[in-house]
């Protein structure tokens, strides 16, 4: 599989390279916005991760010029942790999923591996995990046909958990990526947060399996099932 990286901040690459290859991805690299464009119109890949910030032309004009000239090959956005107003608008110009730093590879594989999946046509800013739909642009929360009212960090949080189905996340993560903090093992802040969702999940006519889907991990953090 073809990955193009264009990513500026040297350490940051070698970590994404390292850890892709490891896992058999085929990965060019280049550090610079121009010449990151040059590549992606002129050769075929089967995923490109593209860094907002660049040197040249940034990430949002480079997914925003590829889109117009009909390039449709899936996009990862990587973004600084308070960058929404940028996730936002990279996934109303196209992109198909965003992750912010810092992460693990193996959370970049599994985005990796849901983006080729659904990459079928239907608009990517739309999550979908058994009955649970979320709009990212519009921020809204169906399940079972009905609306549900979620807070900001609530919507956060259910949001990152959507975007890796079947995958444990560690508190750390959940809080390092939604509340924008360390890990504090004093805090319960993500477990509070996550008793809301559920609860407001439940109180649904018909909710059925998706009460459950949000599963705790002992010791861990939690888990979001595609049941």
């Amino acid at each position: 599989m073809n990955v193009l990286l264009v990513e500026d901040e040297q350490k940051i690459a070698d970590f994404i390279c390292e850890g892709l290859r490891v896992k058999n991805f085929n990965v060019i690299h280049c550090a610079d916005g121009d010449q990151g464009y040059e590549i992606a119109s002129q050769q075929r890949f089967d995923v490109i991760i593209l860094d907002i910030m660049l040197p040249g032309r940034d990430g949002l004009d480079i997914l925003r010029t590829l889109r117009d000239v009909g390039v449709e090959t899936p996009v990862i956005l990587l973004t600084a942790r308070n960058e929404l107003g940028d996730r936002v608008q990279g996934l109303e110009m196209g992109a198909d999923d965003y992750l912010a730093k810092p992460f693990y590879v193996e959370e970049l594989n599994a985005r990796i591996q849901a983006v080729l999946r659904r990459h079928s046509g239907r608009p990517q800013h739309r999550l979908e995990v058994g009955s649970l739909q979320l709009d990212c642009i519009h921020r809204s929360l169906h399940c079972q046909g009905q609306s549900v009212e979620l807070t900001r960090r609530e919507f956060s949080l259910l949001e990152y958990l959507m975007r890796s189905p079947n995958q444990v996340l560690t508190r750390g993560q959940l809080l390092e990526h939604v509340w924008g903090y360390d890990f504090d093992p004093c805090t319960n802040v993500v477990d509070v947060c996550i008793k809301r969702i559920r609860r407001k999940i439940a109180s649904l006519e018909g909710a059925g399996k998706m009460v459950g889907a949000i599963e705790s991990v002992r010791g861990t953090g939690y888990r979001l099932n595609a049941c």
